[in-house]
């Protein structure tokens, strides 16, 4: 019989997370790409929990900044950003 940890003894936290960009490198098909307004940046990271490819990085202010050699251009981030800090613009 498999024994049954309590619940306030199990390990809830990520065991692991996606290298940067784990689909690989964006390339050149991405059509619009998210564009960080630092002014209304609060450094939440609400975008960075939900980034599906890792492509939100922290600078040393406390703000955030993009890293598009792997980002897809999905507006996850720019969706879930409560300040509106986060913009789609098309690539060009």
């Amino acid at each position: 019989m498999a024994r049954i940890e309590p619940a306030e003894t199990l390990f809830l936290a990520p065991l692991s997370r996606p290298a940067p960009g784990s689909a690989g490198r964006t390339g050149t098909w991405r059509v619009v790409k998210p564009v960080v307004d630092l002014d209304k940046c609060t450094g939440c990271m609400l975008c960075w929990l939900y980034c599906p490819e890792n492509t939100i990085l922290k600078t040393g202010e406390g703000k955030v900044r993009i890293d598009y050699e792997y980002c897809k251009g999905c507006g996850v981030c720019a969706n879930v950003c409560p300040f509106h800090a986060i913009e789609m613009v098309v690539e060009g």
